[in-house]
């Protein structure tokens, strides 16, 4: 009887410390075991699908590959293809640009969708590529809508990046990157950031490390 108390209570403080590791990890990397296990899921599918090219470009911009690498894990989890999201308030704020109930909405006016169409538009207020760039952000990069989605949106990403707050990362600054990927504005002085995920910027950043130890 000693014995099988003695296991009991053995088993019991397995739990209990496996328990404590789970909220333990939770509280303070924001990650569970589980999403732990996925994200180190696609930090291994990001690497296989998109390394040699973020590698590529990242040394000819001369900025770090493993924010880029990172950014992916976030935006689409390292999957090649890695798929889109419609926005339906950037789609109904370009309806408005295009019939003149409002202005502008960022560098878009009415001249720019002239002759779209509905599903021109449609595409415009998507997310594409893997690093999930807006449709209508091909208009500041003068190329057409398909090289954001297409063969070339590793590139056409990463040059998005490098001329939109590119600044950030020459800086070191990857708090005000990962922040400013996510909601166009760098990580605030006081408060919670304001990315969707309260752990984007967080996990980005502990990422960044996972790759740059695969990188050398």
């Amino acid at each position: 009887m000693k014995s099988l108390t003695i296991k009991i209570i053995a088993v019991a403080g397995i739990l209990g410390l496996g328990i404590w590791f789970v909220w333990h990890n939770d509280l303070v990397t924001g990650e569970s075991i589980a999403e732990t296990i996925v994200a180190k899921s696609a930090i291994e599918m990001a690497e296989a699908h998109y390394g040699e090219e973020v590698r590529e470009h990242a040394a000819d911009m001369n900025l770090p590959a493993e924010y880029f690498l990172s950014l992916i894990v976030l935006e689409c989890g390292g999957k090649k293809p890695s798929g889109n999201r419609f926005e339906s308030h950037v789609y109904q704020a370009l309806l408005d640009v295009q019939n003149g109930t409002r202005r502008k909405y960022e560098n878009i006016k009415q001249e720019t969708l002239a002759d779209a169409s509905e599903e021109a538009i449609r595409n415009l207020a998507t997310s594409w590529g893997p690093f999930q760039l807006m449709g209508y952000k091909c208009v500041g990069l003068d190329v057409n809508i398909k090289d954001i989605r297409g063969d070339d949106a590793v590139y056409y990403g990463m040059l998005w990046i490098s001329n939109e707050y590119g600044k950030f990362l020459t800086k070191k600054k990857f708090k005000d990157a990962f922040h400013y990927h996510n909601t166009g504005r760098k990580y605030p002085l006081v408060g919670k950031p304001k990315t969707h995920n309260p752990h984007y910027v967080h996990n980005g950043i502990k990422y960044m490390s996972e790759f740059k130890a695969l990188g050398e």
